[in-house]
This record gives structure tokens, sequence and C-alpha cells, in this order.
């Protein structure tokens, strides 16, 4: 065989196989949408949604067990409890049934699903609002910070996760996924952090908190919507009017956390270039060995946190001085505080002759 041949055979090889690839992934789709316009199955989606978004006692008892353990988490400033709390994740659930009973219309479906994620979420905001007045610690740790601040990446990750929400509810095969899709967009927490934040009278704190609750709310509930529509569920038409007020809802977060997200990329490049001016400019971090710095936008101005070693301990002027210096070189004053560890060596004794 000569080698044009050889070359049109294999041309020919590889045109049969994308095509034949091609058509599999078509008439895989076309099966999965197939299934879903199927009445038994459409039957069966409802009556498990429905069970779902029933505000019954099972709910209720979800709903304070995850709250008080996130709370608890938070106050603690512990990861590990706070990620307990979000494996519940009992919000999750009547998302999905409202969600689906907007696409369908259907009233009973959507108005269980819009009640248990109201009084679950208000009864939420009551635990944590009377556990953060009983302890009544002065200020929170960088866990309840970290859930006041969304960004559009926040939006990101509730999309993806709600996603896979949708899709783990009609496909069983994946149905395992949930605790890890409810643990990556996380409902429970923000809604405690609002709850604290009232407990503290910290207006800011329960605002961002409730930006964050809702973003991660319309995030799940529209990708949930478009999976449904994806799997054949329902009709572009009939969801077009929802998918609609879903999209526009969600357009309104767009710019608080548009502005968020442009203010931590700020903030992220003025934490690198304040440690590069610190490390290669000044004379005293010639001799100090920098641990760790971490930077609390909150306050006016930022306070900088920076763990050193040193063999000399760092004095008031020194750190007058570098403050001076970094607002020349930022054009913005910061707060330095420096946590000094004392550099010591020990030899052992000399033997005695």
């Amino acid at each position: 065989m000569t080698p044009v041949q050889w070359e049109t055979l294999i041309r020919d090889n590889r045109t049969f196989r994308r095509k034949v690839l091609g058509n599999n992934i078509r008439d895989r789709f076309k099966n999965f949408r197939r299934r879903g316009s199927q009445p038994e199955q459409l039957q069966q989606l409802q009556t498990d949604l429905l069970a779902e978004s029933a505000l019954d006692s099972a709910y209720i008892i979800l709903i304070i067990s995850s709250c008080a353990i996130a709370t608890l988490g938070l106050l603690s400033n512990s990861a590990a409890v706070i990620i307990g709390a979000m494996i519940i994740a009992p919000l999750m659930l009547p998302i999905r049934g409202l969600a689906f009973g907007a696409l369908q219309a259907d009233i009973t479906l959507f108005r269980k699903g819009v009640v248990a994620v109201v009084v679950g979420t208000l009864l939420a905001i009551a635990i944590a609002w009377t556990l953060g007045w009983l302890v009544g610690l002065p200020s929170y740790g960088s866990e309840v910070l970290a859930r006041s601040r969304p960004t559009l990446l926040d939006l990101g990750i509730a999309v993806a996760a709600g996603g896979i929400s949708g899709y783990a509810k009609i496909e069983t095969k994946i149905s395992g996924s949930l605790a890890g899709t409810a643990i990556a967009v996380a409902l429970m927490p923000p809604v405690c952090v609002i709850g604290l934040g009232l407990a503290q009278g910290n207006w800011s704190l329960s605002f961002g908190a409730t930006l964050l609750y809702l973003t991660n709310l319309l995030g799940i509930a529209l990708s949930c919507m478009v999976t449904f529509v994806v799997a054949g569920y329902t009709s572009m038409a009939r969801a077009r009017q929802p998918l609609i007020w879903t999209m526009a809802l969600t357009a309104i977060l767009l710019i608080p956390l548009g502005v968020s997200f442009a203010r931590l990329v700020r903030q992220a490049q003025l934490e690198t270039s304040l440690r590069k001016a610190l490390l290669n400019r000044t004379v005293t971090f010639g001799r100090l060995q920098l641990l760790n710095s971490n930077t609390n936008w909150l306050t006016n101005p930022p306070e900088v946190r920076l763990s050193v070693r040193a063999r000399e301990p760092v004095t008031p002027r020194q750190v007058e001085l570098l403050e001076e210096f970094i607002k020349r070189e930022m054009g913005q004053a910061f707060t330095l505080i420096f946590e000094v560890g004392q550099v010591e060596e020990i030899r052992r004794s000399e033997p005695t002759p």
C-alpha cells in the first residue's frame, strides 16, 4: 500500500471515529432528556421534592442541630466543627423543591419550599443570635469574618454546587456526592454569622453574611433550574419566565459581588507589595526573619500583624519609622503590629576537667 493510500485510510478512520463518537454523545444526551420527559419519572421527582420540602419535625431538628454545631464552631473558630455542620445541610433540600416548583408552576411545591427555607433561615438566625448573646465574645475569629466578604467567586461556587445538587437528585448513582456539595456551598454558616452579627450589633457583619447567603441561595436555585431543564423535566417554553426572574435577581447581586471581588484583588496586590517593601527595602527586616503576615482590612487604617523572629527586640520607634515608610511607598496608611519571637543560642556546657 502506498503512502498516499495509508494517509487516506488513516483520515477515513479518524472521520469515522469522530462520527461514531459524536453520534454516541448525541444519543446519550437524547436518552438522558427522554428519561426526564417520561410521566413516571416526572411524577417520582415531584413526589420526592414534596417530601424533601416538607416543614416537619425532622427538618426542624436538622435545622436546630446544624445551626447549633455551626454557631459553636464559628465561636470557637474551628473549621472542622463548621464542616460537620455543613454536611447536615437541611436548607439545600427545600431550595431544590422551590426551584422545580417554579419551573413547573407547581404552586404547592413552590410554596412548601419557600416556607421551609424562610422558617429554617429565621429559626437558625434566632438560635445563632441567642448563642452569640449568651457567650458574649468581644470579637470573632477569622471563620466568622471570612463569611462576611462574599465575592464573584462565591457565586461561581454556588452555581457549580447547585448544578451538582440538582443532577444528584435525578441521577441516583451520584447521590452520595451531595455531602461534598453541601460542604462546598455552605448554606448554614452564613445564616449563623447573620445572627452572631446581630448579637454584637455589628450591622456590616450581618449584611455581608446576608449577601453571601442570598448569593448561595440564588446560585443553587438557578443552576438547579438549568439542570432540570437540560434533563428534560420541563420544557424551555414553560421554564423561560422563572429562569428570567431568577437570573434577574442574581444579576442584582453582581454589583456588590463585583465590587467586593475588585477589592479582594486590590488587597492581595497591596499585601504582596507591602511584604516586598518591608523585606527588600528596609534595614529593620535585614536582621529579622518574617514567619507570617496577616492583614485585617476591617479596621481603619488596616492592621498588619507580622510574626517575626529576632535576636534583638523591635522598638516602638522602629515600628513608627516603618509605618511612615510604608505610607510613603504605598500611598496608604497601615498599622504594623509585631509578634516577636526571640532567638537565643543555647549550647551544652563544657565538661569539667
